[in-house]
């Protein structure tokens, strides 16, 4: 083997820098969630707290997009994403569509060779729609899923909640959200201008 072999086999493992910036950037993301969820407190958001998510995520995910060189970066931060809101309630379909979704959003980035804003677009358009397992549960069981918030939110949220869970929407929560996810990053590009010029991604 040789030492230009060894040396581009090294590049492409993750290394502990790697791993700390997925961190810090899952962290960021997670409050972002947090504070886009507890909107659910008003019906209408309990269903499209998704396009918030990736309306407002855009900037840090963007700027986390421009420090991704190796590939399963963004799965990683899918997936601990989705565990740690496993672990507060929201069910574990989420777990599912971020590792699909996070790796779905690792080859496009990988395609453009990490130096395509536009991969990056495409990428993050198909990263945020991983939210929507998180809230897969509440449209397959929607009826006892909105029930079980009328003793704590009362009749007028439950009644609301009803009206507004069907499979339909869910395809209008997939089609916004990705439409939020466009806006974000393109608010994320104009903000990093000057990050993009230095990283020499076009």
């Amino acid at each position: 083997m040789s030492l230009e072999t060894s040396k581009g086999e090294e590049n492409r493992k993750m290394s502990v820098k790697d791993l700390i910036t997925v961190g810090i950037f899952t962290v960021v993301y997670f409050v972002i969630f947090f504070i886009s969820a507890m909107t659910g407190m008003v019906p209408v958001m309990a269903v499209f707290y998704p396009v918030l998510i990736a309306l407002l995520a855009g900037i840090p995910c963007i700027l986390f997009f421009t420090k991704v060189k190796k590939f399963g970066m963004i799965t990683i931060m899918a997936v601990l994403s989705a565990v740690l809101l496993w672990l507060m309630g929201y069910g574990y379909m989420g777990i599912f569509t971020g590792l699909i979704l996070g790796m779905a959003a690792d080859l496009i980035l990988k395609s453009g060779n990490y130096q395509s804003f536009v991969k990056m677009l495409i990428g993050y358009v198909v990263f945020s729609e991983w939210v929507i397992g998180t809230q897969l549960p509440m449209f397959i069981g929607a009826k006892a899923y909105a029930e079980a918030f009328r003793e704590t939110q009362g009749d007028e949220f439950v009644d609301g909640l009803e009206k507004l869970i069907s499979w339909g929407m869910c395809g209008i929560i997939v089609l916004t959200t990705a439409v939020a996810a466009v806006i974000g990053a393109l608010i994320g590009r104009a903000v990093l201008k000057k990050h993009f010029e230095r990283a020499g991604i076009a």
